[in-house]
């Protein structure tokens, strides 16, 4: 059971403040999975810079959305060494914008989740996580960040890849598409834990969307009992030759909507 008086810790022009900021998908290599996202979808490189553990590289597309790809650095056994043996490229994370880490601590705790992996040692980006096997079968980065006083802020990137006035246009990254056997608790952790917008007019199907985010969550019902992530739904456009199987060098499907 969850406190009510901890779990409103947050007043509700704070819960507007949470954003939906980026989803990241863990890759042996940013540089294997810079031609699909560039070449084909049409993605333009944002920013990127070394972090603990890895390395990593964000693209933006047309209407706002990041999708973040992370490589290991290091000798293993790291955390993403680790992450990449047990299954492989795929969707790692999904980061959210809070407005304050420690309530965002205390919410998590009245709620009855375990936050892990608490650091506010760097002034500029504070953080904690949530294990995927108590968030919907993925880890969850909740962040307090202030890019003016960030020790190891992330640069703009240039691209490695050729663009010219052939380039294609980019496509809209619309969806994270998760798989879930609990619907109430896909609603109880998105919505009433972080503050979407919930709309249940999908048969076996919830839709979660943040005022100051581009990209939703989806969640589908699943009733063998495994929790995570589906595909990424994109649209544009033009038409896009997209790999029947999930993207080998990102390890998940994209589906044109």
């Amino acid at each position: 059971m969850w406190s009510s008086s901890l779990a409103t810790a947050w007043t509700a022009a704070d819960m507007r403040g949470i954003k939906l900021d980026h989803v990241a998908c863990g890759a042996r290599s940013c540089v294997a999975a810079e031609r699909f996202l560039e070449s084909v979808l049409g993605a333009e490189p944002y920013s990127g810079g070394p972090g603990n553990g890895f390395r990593g590289a964000q693209w933006r597309f047309s209407n706002g959305a990041l999708l973040e790809v992370i490589e290991p650095v290091g000798e293993e056994p790291g955390f993403l060494h680790r992450f990449l043996d047990h299954g492989g490229p795929r969707v790692h994370h999904v980061t959210f914008k809070v407005p304050d880490i420690d309530t965002a601590v205390e919410r998590l705790r009245a709620f009855g989740y375990d936050p892990v992996g608490l650091s506010v040692s760097n002034p500029g980006w504070k953080e904690v996580f949530l294990h995927p096997k108590q968030a919907q079968g993925l880890v969850v980065q909740l962040a307090e960040s202030h890019p003016e006083l960030d020790d190891n802020p992330w640069l703009p990137r240039q691209t490695d890849v050729r663009r010219d006035a052939g380039s294609p246009p980019a496509v809209a990254l619309l969806e994270l598409s998760l798989e879930a056997e609990d619907l109430d608790a896909a609603r109880r952790q998105w919505s009433d834990l972080l503050g979407a917008r919930c709309d249940d007019s999908a048969p076996r199907a919830l839709l979660f969307e943040w005022p100051q985010s581009p990209m939703k969550i989806r969640v589908e019902k699943r009733m063998d009992g495994i929790a995570g992530p589906r595909a990424l739904r994109i649209s544009g456009s033009r038409p896009i030759e997209l790999p029947r199987s999930p993207q080998p060098d990102l390890g998940v499907a994209f589906e044109m909507v």
